[in-house]
């Protein structure tokens, strides 16, 4: 029988509401706070599963929507799990395929029973509902799955992002009673843009319903970061405070730090792999585009202070040649550096708030990788 799911809260910060622990899964321990790297299809972007385990990362994130069109969790589930089709043997976690499907504006019909949706792929119909989505994450085997939720555009009235809260806190009831309780571990979800009446109701609503983890959706959609941290600051400390906190699809280095201030555990964005691909470095002193010509000559690592494997082997020069002319590696080269980045600011951050230095760590962060300017 796999281990019960739990937070172990280890220390907290004095003069903020940031706090490392420890998340035990069936797969292993998770440190927190922590980022999660995107494995949309079974797969993080140019690495590989032992690239990640070299890289630290405990825990990645796959992509229901993607998994359930290609190759259908029924073949996933028949041999053996997302765990053992990917060959990742620690923890993993799967969003409900919400996101994606109300991202199909134009291909997607939601009604109270669910969203129906035509595949972006080709074009055949879907039915996805909360029982469907529960079954499918559970098939695929995830230790962390989510609950089905409408995810309204930063630009919504206010009507219209109240009506997704009522279908929202309807679709969660419909997803717990569809939960096994299996191995899979599921968390609730907290929508209401930018309203803070609004979220702080759906707080109410969603932490009604007793779950292992709740998580903030519907951030990081249009929304300045200036807003988004605001909004997070309030929101968050109002989720249980024995229970892991997930704020969803955020975001740069800054954002991070700031939400990990307002007692954020969990994180996953794309940010890093899919500026990696467009040869955007992220660095302790800024961003740096590697695909500018000022590189041609640079002798220097990406980025002087950090111990990846690519900085510690290439130059600034062979990174952009291979980027200039569309080698594969430099998508590998990018991709270990932006995410040994992302890591190891979590890694920093746990240190930090263990050590009771969390506020300077955060004035260090906005500091030297701030949206200023570009690294030099």
């Amino acid at each position: 029988m796999s281990p019960p799911f739990r937070l172990e809260v280890l220390a907290t910060d004095a003069a903020s509401r940031a706090r490392q622990g420890r998340m035990h899964t069936p797969h292993g321990t998770v440190e927190t706070p922590v980022f999660m790297p995107v494995g949309t299809q079974g797969t993080v972007k140019a690495v590989g599963q032992d690239d990640l385990q070299a890289l630290g990362a405990e825990l990645v994130l796959a992509n229901t929507y993607h998994l359930m069109l290609r190759p259908g969790e029924e073949l996933v589930h028949s041999l053996g799990g997302l765990h053992r089709f990917m060959a990742w043997p620690r923890a993993l976690i799967t969003d409900s395929g919400g996101f994606q499907v109300f991202s199909l504006a134009q291909r997607r019909k939601i009604t109270e029973q669910g969203v129906e949706f035509r595949s972006h792929l080709d074009g055949s119909p879907h039915l996805l509902t909360p029982e469907r989505s529960v079954a499918i994450q559970e098939a695929l085997g995830a230790d962390l799955i989510m609950a089905f939720d409408e995810c309204p555009p930063s630009n919504a009235g206010r009507a219209a992002v109240e009506a997704a809260l009522v279908r929202t806190t309807a679709w969660l009831h419909r997803c717990v009673a569809a939960w096994s309780r299996g191995p899979s571990t599921l968390f609730g979800i907290v929508q209401g843009g930018l309203d803070l009446e609004l979220r702080r109701r759906h707080v109410e609503e969603v932490c009604a319903v007793d779950l292992p983890g709740y998580a903030l959706g519907g951030y990081s959609v249009g929304e300045s970061p200036e807003a988004m941290r605001a909004s997070v600051a309030e929101v968050a400390p109002l989720l249980p405070a024995d229970r892991p906190r997930y704020l969803m699809g955020v975001g740069t280095p800054v954002d991070l730090v700031h939400a990990v201030a307002a007692g954020v555990d969990m994180f996953d964005c794309v940010l890093p792999t899919r500026c990696a691909r467009n040869g955007l470095l992220f660095t302790s002193r800024g961003k740096l585009v590697i695909r500018n010509a000022v590189y041609a000559r640079d002798e220097r690592p990406a980025d002087e202070a950090c111990g990846c494997y690519t900085c510690r082997t290439h130059s600034r020069a062979y990174l952009r040649h291979l980027f200039a002319t569309g080698e594969a590696l430099a998508l590998r080269l990018n991709t270990l550096h932006n995410l040994h980045h992302y890591l190891d600011l979590m890694r920093r951050a746990r240190l930090a708030i263990a050590e009771g230095r969390f506020a300077a760590f955060v004035r260090e962060v906005e500091a030297r990788e701030g949206e200023a300017g570009p690294a030099g």
